[in-house]
């Protein structure tokens, strides 16, 4: 059997938080490998490069990426500013994944297919521990190869698997065979995608980030073409958390957009349909029909085009051989789970965590970035710079500083309560802060709640969770 001492670490992903893990390999004299399935580094935020982010360059850098990169004559932009997609890929990623401690490490169109332990299965445990990961990747060829690992850090992310329309976790009726007219993500509708939109009806799904994006940028197609429209469609009712934290949220960037969404339904330029849930979809004389339950009533509707922004889910499939253990509703490792499970915390913060919460019964392997919160959608990329700091850190054999987990998040100011109505777009958002003793509460509104027997944070009545993170 192969010796793991002299093996690299095996990084799958080269988006921000991958590269921060090669990054902070470099700095422990571990070698990274890297498997990138795009053509670049950053090949998923190149699919909304238009797309700006609401977290500044402070939050958007890994410190030793920033150490690495300093070093060579990179300056760092401007902390205050909120970049685009492409400026993230620009300015930050592409120097960084051509550094000379990077570059000779990073393989890219290279798409792992899966991963595993040499000489055993998933059922096989004696001497497993001491076998190096077997990864199986598919190059750009369409050739399998192999590599050996001493470790693995899976920062792979979701976006290769959006959440479909239905509220059941499905597809619904009528939704892949009208795939043609249906677009999962973020359009770049300013750009490339105009075409599908301007003069056209579009239905916009979802009330997270990426929903506010894609409708404000249909609000300013339409100032260019008047005839377009713009139905707007969330799973539960209020507008609460289309605000985003309004002027509560420290991220000042994601309280504006939410502030300007709710401006936008208020003044009429998008119609609002809430709570509603799609049932069935069909092609009628060129459009969509949309069949669907709004407030509990019957409705139908025809449109252009979709634009589902419901979030993402991981893709577990490369994993079927490794023992991992997920939350069986989060998809997270069952210790961040709690900390994350938009059914018990109605409110973003996430207080920090580390290589404790993302151990799995696998030794050695880790998931980290957007795919460890699984189906959760509250992701910060400064959060999963930490993440890969201490498991780093725990590779390295510098368990106590895995364990020291500090960093300072900034509140989120987004809390799920009773609905808050259009006037009162400036009340936003009511955590209260990080909690004062529970670890398990994301904000002192949720600590309450907690210690009273509710559920969730209750910000505003007292009452209950009445909408989650998925709407």
């Amino acid at each position: 059997m192969t010796s793991t001492s002299t093996l690299p670490v095996a990084i799958v992903g080269a988006g921000p938080v991958g590269l921060a893990a090669a990054a902070h390999l470099v700095a422990h004299d571990i070698e990274p490998l890297i498997f990138e399935r795009g053509a670049q580094a950053g090949a998923t935020i190149a699919e909304w490069a238009h797309v700006r982010v609401f977290s500044p360059w402070k939050y958007n850098v890994d410190a030793a990426a920033r150490t690495l990169l300093e070093r060579d004559g990179w300056q760092m932009p401007d902390p205050d500013y909120l970049p685009t997609g492409g400026e993230i890929i620009r300015d930050y990623l592409a120097p960084l994944a051509a550094h000379a401690a990077i570059a000779p490490h990073l393989r890219l169109k290279a798409e792992v297919i899966a991963i595993s332990r040499e000489g055993h299965s998933k059922l096989d445990s004696e001497g497993r521990d001491e076998a190096p990961f077997t990864i199986v990747w598919r190059d750009a060829d369409g050739a399998q190869r192999r590599a050996q690992a001493r470790a693995v850090i899976d920062a792979s992310g979701t976006w290769v698997k959006p959440n479909p329309i239905g509220r059941d976790g499905l597809p619904v009726e009528g939704e892949i065979e009208n795939g043609d007219r249906i677009v999962y993500g973020i359009p770049d509708i300013a750009g490339d995608a105009r075409g599908d939109h301007e003069g056209l009806h579009t239905l916009v799904i979802g009330s997270g980030h990426s929903a506010i994006n894609a409708a404000l940028d249909l609000i300013d197609l339409k100032d260019n073409a008047p005839e377009t429209r713009v139905t707007w469609a969330t799973r539960s009712g209020g507008i609460g958390r289309l605000l985003g934290g309004g002027l509560n949220d420290a991220l000042p960037g994601r309280g504006r957009l939410g502030l300007r969404a709710v401006e936008a339904i208020r003044s009429g330029a998008v119609t609002l349909r809430s709570p509603f849930s799609v049932r069935r979809i069909a092609s009628e004389d060129g459009s969509l029909q949309i069949d669907g339950m709004e407030d509990g009533e019957s409705v139908s509707f025809g449109v252009d085009r979709i634009i589902v922004a419901t979030g993402f889910r991981p893709d577990l499939t490369p994993l079927a051989e490794l023992r991992v253990s997920l939350d069986p509703a989060v998809e997270a490792p069952p210790q961040l789970a709690p900390l994350i499970d938009p059914n018990q915390h109605s409110c973003g913060t996430v207080r920090p965590h580390g290589v404790v919460e993302l151990a799995h019964p696998e030794q050695d392997f880790y998931i980290a970035g957007a795919k460890s919160y699984g189906r959760a959608p509250t992701f910060l990329m400064t959060t999963g710079y930490e993440q890969v700091r201490s498991i780093v850190c725990e590779l390295a054999g510098e368990h106590d500083a895995a364990r020291e987990v500090h960093l300072e998040l900034p509140e989120t100011g987004v809390c799920s309560s009773d609905p808050l109505p259009l006037a009162d777009s400036d009340a936003a958002g009511c955590c209260g802060g990080a909690p004062k003793a529970d670890e398990t509460a994301c904000c002192v509104a949720d600590e309450e709640a907690k210690a009273e027997g509710l559920s969730g944070c209750g910000c505003g009545s007292g009452n209950t969770v009445k909408e989650t993170a998925h709407s």
